[in-house]
């Protein structure tokens, strides 16, 4: 009962707030090939820009040496994949594995629909071969149960423009470490002239994101707040309205134009790209495509040389940098649970991880993998690596998913604060906006 009304809770919530042949073979040899092939049905997210052939060119060298095995991949869109995915749970009409945004991982293994992974981690390489933030993400807060395994890591950090900081006198090696060591160097940044252009000291978007709870997130652990802590939603918290105020002080004072607050990630990354801002927040897969812009028309590009990354700064409780991404599960329904786990295990692997980083542009989640010169060599990337210390994830308990839309909304008001939608901005204001937004959260997580 308990289930059913968990399930109920999270998918109306979720709807409200809501991501030839050979001829040398014997018939006989032939029958008992096709007797034996097993078809692992496989749903995973548009990660990449082709997610079906790349998912299928990364397994490629799985495929080869497991001739018998068969996958066929399902590419849902993130928008129904939730509705999707806990039907096919309830129903037991599921695929062998399936992807699952890291935060999604308690709520469908406390609907009972995922196998326990834990007697297979071995095979995977066990705790050590996966980077150690990722592994909260894998069950419930409290249990030992796993029913995730860590795909890949989406995180943020800071990028900046090198002939900025060199025109504004900003060194970025000291002046982005701390928040008031960052604001500082923001006043120095903002209306900097750079090849005839002022530039914006940071862009960041505000309410039209999907991203607005992963980006009030370094700021609010940055001052020692959280968003739920003890089973109960504290992010109307003095030390959580600490980072959040500063947050919009930002753009309050200026450092963010609030032309910005009304755009999306994909919009502001394309404004910085054009040259727009000085610095910007942004994950591994902006990297990518700075590289991938430039080399299609680098007079309407930034060129990757210019563009530097920092280390998310260390806020006056700590530095923390968000970790989201996915994990890889099975159904508990499946019928081929050997070779389930047997293709896991390819794709927890250090070679799979990075190849497949490659196409869709996050962080592998293998720990090895950081060693390899994919990202040892890239200037970028390798940045990405010493900020790997400080990861967190959200609390791994079947409430978050509901939870997360509701606090988007709170933090979204706190956007329109900003904006002065309802007159001019009163950093008190947001206190108010986040305690209806607490009320709300800890009704559902009181079911």
């Amino acid at each position: 009962m308990k289930k059913r009304i968990l399930s109920a809770v999270i998918a109306s919530m979720l709807a409200l707030g809501l991501i030839g042949c050979g001829s040398s073979s014997s018939d006989a040899s032939k029958t008992s090939t096709k007797s034996n092939e097993i078809n692992l049905k496989v749903w995973i997210m548009p990660n990449s820009g082709t997610p079906e052939d790349d998912f299928m060119e990364v397994i490629k060298p799985f495929l080869d040496q497991n001739p018998n095995i068969k996958v066929t991949p399902t590419v849902l869109d993130w928008g129904s994949a939730w509705t999707k995915i806990t039907a096919a749970g309830t129903s037991g009409e599921a695929p062998d594995i399936t992807q699952l945004g890291n935060t999604w991982v308690p709520a469908v293994g406390a609907m009972g629909a995922l196998e326990d992974l834990s007697q297979y981690y071995k095979d995977f390489g066990g705790d050590d071969s996966f980077v150690k933030a990722t592994l909260s993400t894998t069950g419930i807060e409290g249990k030992s149960e796993r029913y995730g395994v860590p795909w890949f890591i989406d995180t943020r950090a800071l990028f900046y423009r090198k002939d900025a900081c060199e025109k504004a006198g900003v060194d970025p090696a000291k002046d982005f470490n701390t928040w008031d060591s960052y604001k500082a160097a923001l006043k120095k940044l903002n209306g900097v002239e750079v090849d005839g252009k002022k530039l914006a000291g940071l862009g960041m978007p505000g309410k039209n994101d999907w991203n607005v709870v992963h980006n009030f997130s370094w700021w609010i652990w940055g001052a020692g707040g959280d968003y739920i802590k003890d089973g109960k939603a504290v992010i109307n918290s003095p030390e959580a309205l600490d980072g959040i105020n500063y947050y919009a002080s930002l753009a309050d004072e200026g450092l963010m134009p609030k032309a910005a607050l009304e755009k999306n990630s994909s919009e502001v990354e394309a404004l910085f790209n054009n040259g727009e801002y000085a610095t910007i927040f942004s994950g591994a897969y902006f990297a990518q495509t700075i590289k991938t812009e430039y080399a299609k028309d680098s007079s309407k590009a930034l060129d990757p040389k210019k563009v530097g990354v920092a280390i998310i700064p260390e806020g006056p409780k700590g530095r923390y940098a968000f970790f989201g991404g996915s994990d890889l599960a099975i159904f508990k329904s499946s019928k081929n649970k050997p070779e389930a786990v047997k293709l896991l295990s390819y794709l927890s692997s250090s070679d799979a991880q990075i190849a497949y980083a490659k196409k869709h542009g996050n962080l592998p989640a293998n720990a090895k993998s950081f060693d390899d010169k994919f990202v040892t060599d890239d200037s970028m990337l390798s940045v990405f690596k010493q900020q790997l210390q400080y990861g967190r994830s959200y609390p791994s308990i079947p409430g978050w998913a509901p939870s997360e839309s509701l606090f988007q909304k709170g933090l979204s008001n706190v956007w329109d604060n900003v904006m002065g939608v309802n007159g001019k901005y009163d950093p008190n204001k947001n206190k108010t906006e986040l305690d209806g937004a607490v009320n709300d959260v800890n009704a559902v997580l009181n079911q």
